[in-house]
């Protein structure tokens, strides 16, 4: 028998700034549910909007994989590690944090908000060298698919990597149709989150920006009531 949790979009936690509002999928910041620290390795997922010509200034991080998804606009990325990019629409960052590190975040336009998803995912060891890579994904094919993202560091998959059994993909699956996913190791659980459309995942109706935790499952069929994007997040759940 699977084992299953399930957030509902409107039940997520919330950080309403001047500059930011930030929804919260698992505690973080002021927004703490006991229920909700985490899935498996899978710590923060966080849908965040900030406000043109603002951002995160220097901050620092440890012990800790972080990922950049951006959904509309550009960030401009800093760290103490010397890099300095921009983050667009189809690019996706990686950084490990590992023993310290520090970096800001800011919105790259003066005019128009910069949307993105951020995602920290518990590392496999503490104070690892800090890093930081990015790389540009073409769009999915218009007929859905799984795309991977993000690989464990010692696969031989030839994407970004990350010092964590885990996996990141993103996906479209169109309306009336199905898409499977098999598990890369059967012991991971898997956590689903939708950017728009409707799904139906093991029997469960998901619509935008819900999320559903799946664990003790080989494999699981995602089938589209409306044409939908989303993330798929498979991780060690110890």
């Amino acid at each position: 028998m699977n084992k299953r949790v399930f957030h509902e979009a409107k039940t997520r936690g919330n950080s309403q700034l001047d500059w930011l509002n930030s929804k919260h999928s698992f505690s973080f910041a002021n927004y703490y549910c006991p229920e909700r620290i985490h899935f498996g390795t899978l710590r923060v997922l966080n849908d965040d909007i900030v406000k043109a010509g603002t951002g995160f200034g220097m901050h620092r991080h440890q012990n800790m994989e972080i990922i950049s998804i951006p959904l509309k606009g550009a960030l401009k990325h800093k760290d103490s590690a010397g890099n300095s990019e921009l983050i667009q629409v189809n690019d996706v960052q990686v950084m490990t944090a590992g023993r310290g590190i520090m970096h800001s975040e800011y919105n790259a336009s003066e005019t128009e908000d910069v949307h993105f998803i951020q995602i920290w995912i518990i590392p496999d060891a503490e104070g690892l060298e800090p890093s930081y890579h990015q790389r540009t994904f073409t769009e999915i094919n218009k007929l859905g698919g799984l795309q991977l993202l993000v690989a464990p560091k010692l696969s031989q998959h030839e994407t970004l990597k990350i010092n964590q059994n885990a996996y990141v993909y993103r996906a479209k699956v169109n309306q009336g149709n199905t898409l499977e996913y098999v598990l890369n190791e059967h012991s991971n659980g898997v956590y689903i989150f939708v950017l728009n459309g409707e799904l139906k995942v093991d029997g469960e109706l998901i619509k935008s920006r819900d999320g559903l935790g799946l664990s003790e499952m080989e494999l699981v069929i995602v089938s589209g009531i409306v044409d939908a994007e989303f993330l798929v997040f498979e991780m060690p759940m110890g």
